[in-house]
């Protein structure tokens, strides 16, 4: 029996300005990562989205990024690991009393943007990130690319590890995301990326853009809910994996 959680990025909204279709996109995934002040987010938004989790029975992790509202989490900062530790702490901290005053647990930390993609590749940042997580609570899961430092570092840590997979990204040879900046990052044909996602569930492979086969786990799958068409294409995404017989659940009943 395959089993995968379904993940998005909720909670970017901030102040008055509304980002995503976090109502509509939460009725459809197992896991939501909610983005905690830093990249996106504030305090109305923090509460109110973790409140939408607990109505749709959806698990809540932390989507901590760098202190970046303005290029919305995704530039390269360059700052010491001591640093990026503490900003982990300090984001995991303020969703937490959200989580308790919900009376929900944190289930899964997962770095967003330029510091995921940073700490993919770079050990010394995926180590502070894992020590921050595990210093706040050892039963946090630690959510990162699959095949990257995040993956290795949060299990040296003692942590729960989860590799994540994403549906409408495309891959380079070594397990990487093709960056944004390039032609083809992003795939828009929904069939294209619903194919590329059942094959990374259920035989541990994807095709990179330059056509090699990267073998990789798949744990959670990302499904961005930031555009028009993401609740359409998360509903598919869900009932083709179903379909396929594939279990959605949340990442603490897979890892």
């Amino acid at each position: 029996m395959y089993k995968v959680d379904l993940n998005s990025d909720l909670g970017e909204s901030f102040g008055a300005y509304t980002i995503g279709l976090d109502s509509e996109v939460i009725a459809h995934i197992s896991s939501a990562n909610v983005a905690c002040g830093y990249h996106a987010g504030d305090p109305l938004v923090m509460d109110r989205t973790v409140g939408l989790c607990k109505d749709a029975g959806v698990a809540v992790g932390a989507h901590p990024g760098y202190p970046d509202l303005m290029g919305f989490g995704r530039r390269n900062i360059a700052c010491s690991p001591k640093d990026a530790k503490a900003y982990v702490k300090y984001q995991l901290g303020a969703l937490m009393a959200f989580t308790a005053a919900h009376g929900l647990k944190l289930q899964h930390c997962k770095p967003h943007g330029a510091l995921y993609n940073m700490a993919a590749k770079d050990q010394a940042l995926a180590q502070a990130i894992a020590e921050a997580v595990a210093e706040v609570d050892s039963g946090i899961i630690l959510l990162g690319l699959a095949n990257s430092f995040l993956i290795s570092e949060a299990k040296k840590a003692g942590l729960r590890a989860a590799s994540e997979v994403f549906a409408d990204r495309a891959y380079q040879a070594d397990g990487s995301l093709v960056p944004r900046s390039k032609p083809g990052a992003v795939i828009h044909d929904k069939d294209e990326a619903i194919a590329r996602t059942v094959r990374m569930v259920k035989e541990g492979k994807v095709t990179a853009i330059t056509g090699e086969e990267v073998p990789l786990a798949a744990d959670s799958i990302c499904v961005h809910g930031d555009n028009p068409s993401a609740v359409e294409f998360v509903k598919n995404i869900r009932a083709v994996l179903t379909a396929e017989g594939v279990e959605i659940a949340p990442i603490a009943a897979i890892v």
